[in-house]
């Protein structure tokens, strides 16, 4: 592992290399890691701009949607200045300036079942910042497919989630199917267009989902595989739920299921 860091480097990263459980060696892990955001939203927003200020050494982000006014109220990567602009490219430029030293990989495409192993193929860790069930369930299985480890957060009004998902890694470690078999029926569970969010609840919850990224490029700390967190921001209230593995679960079990696209 590459230890030959510059002096701006250590300059930079100073307060991560004082840290024992992340020294040097930590801080290599960061850069040599590369991860994938999928949403460059209320969760990929903090996501992309912690990774990125944590050193992070590629870090790619996939969407297909151009900024605008009602995203500005929780997405905090994205500026007024730039409305009208790919989501991708403001948020990339909010990583650059940040940090110039991490390499930014934009995708400026929708996730779908003929590009989702093309997407993943390159990097570590995969993050779902998505904001709809049709895409979640495809990224997931698609991550058991690739034995990719996914880090997945979702809010809705004043409640987040965040779990990691990585069965490939741990053999008592469920996937995201098992947690939740299928999607809810159309119409069942309301988006953030149709419910609202509070915006400050995605800036939370995308921070617990970098810290949780970082923690499984360093190996530190506890995992959240097998584990799901859940705030409720009205109560102040964080509660953590122990998942199990499904051994008949279609996407990780028995019974998995192959994922269309190449």
């Amino acid at each position: 592992m590459d230890l030959d860091f510059s002096e701006a480097e250590i300059q930079r990263y100073a307060r991560h290399i004082l840290l024992r459980e992340v020294g040097g060696v930590g801080q290599a892990k960061l850069k040599a890691a590369r991860v994938l955001i999928v949403g460059a939203g209320g969760l990929g927003s903090p996501l992309a701009l912690y990774l990125a200020a944590a050193g992070v050494g590629s870090i790619g982000i996939v969407d297909a949607d151009v900024l605008e006014l009602s995203n500005l109220q929780r997405q905090v990567a994205h500026t007024t200045g730039r409305l009208g602009q790919l989501k991708v490219e403001s948020a990339a430029a909010a990583m650059r300036e940040i940090n110039p030293l991490v390499n930014v990989e934009v995708f400026a495409e929708r996730l779908e079942t003929g590009n989702v192993q093309r997407l993943l193929a390159a990097y570590d860790i995969i993050c779902d910042g998505t904001d709809n069930f049709e895409t979640r369930f495809l990224l997931a299985d698609a991550c058991v497919l690739a034995r990719k480890t996914l880090v997945s957060a979702a809010v809705l009004r004043f409640e987040g989630q965040l779990s990691t998902f990585k069965p490939h890694a741990d053999a008592d470690g469920p996937c995201y199917r098992c947690l939740y078999p299928e999607p809810p029926p159309p119409g069942m569970v309301p988006s953030c267009s149709e419910a609202g969010v509070l915006g400050a609840v995605t800036g939370v919850m995308g921070t617990l989902q970098a810290t949780e990224v970082l923690k499984e490029i360093m190996g530190i700390g506890e995992s959240l595989s097998g584990r799901l967190v859940i705030w409720d921001a009205l109560q102040a209230e964080f509660r953590k739920v122990r998942l199990r593995r499904d051994p008949g679960c279609s996407g990780c079990g028995d019974r998995a299921l192959p994922v269309a696209g190449g």
